[in-house]
């Protein structure tokens, strides 16, 4: 049952005598309550994705791209056909972080023989 359903219940309830106007008001005021309860309860859902590569040396962005989740899933395995098998520990790392509603940065690593630190951000 949805708010806007038990708000009309309480209405109707009032309405037939079932419940005084106090009561209402009072029931009225336990529903906010527990819409603003909830909300503050689930976490923001994640939207993008970055991925930030950063010149060791210079400290400078190589690169610096935000892809959106809905094409997570497809860069994903567009990526897989370029990297080693066996070595999918970070996309599978991600996509836990994902589903458990992480943000922030989620993978760390530095490539010391390119000089290079990747990091990847849930947003």
């Amino acid at each position: 049952m949805t708010p806007s359903d038990e708000s009309l219940r309480i209405l109707e309830m009032v309405e037939s005598g079932q419940i005084s106007a106090e009561e209402g008001s009072r029931l009225f005021e336990a529903l906010r309550e527990n819409v603003q309860r909830t909300k503050m309860d689930t976490p923001p859902t994640p939207r993008s994705i970055r991925v930030r590569v950063t010149d060791l040396s210079t400290h400078r962005y190589k690169m610096n791209v935000t892809i959106p989740i809905g094409l997570l899933n497809v860069g994903i395995k567009l990526g897989a056909r370029f990297v080693p098998r066996g070595s999918n520990v970070a996309a599978e790392q991600l996509l836990r972080s994902i589903d458990s509603g992480v943000t922030g940065r989620v993978f760390e690593m530095q490539d010391l023989e390119e000089g290079e630190r990747i990091e990847i951000f849930v947003e």
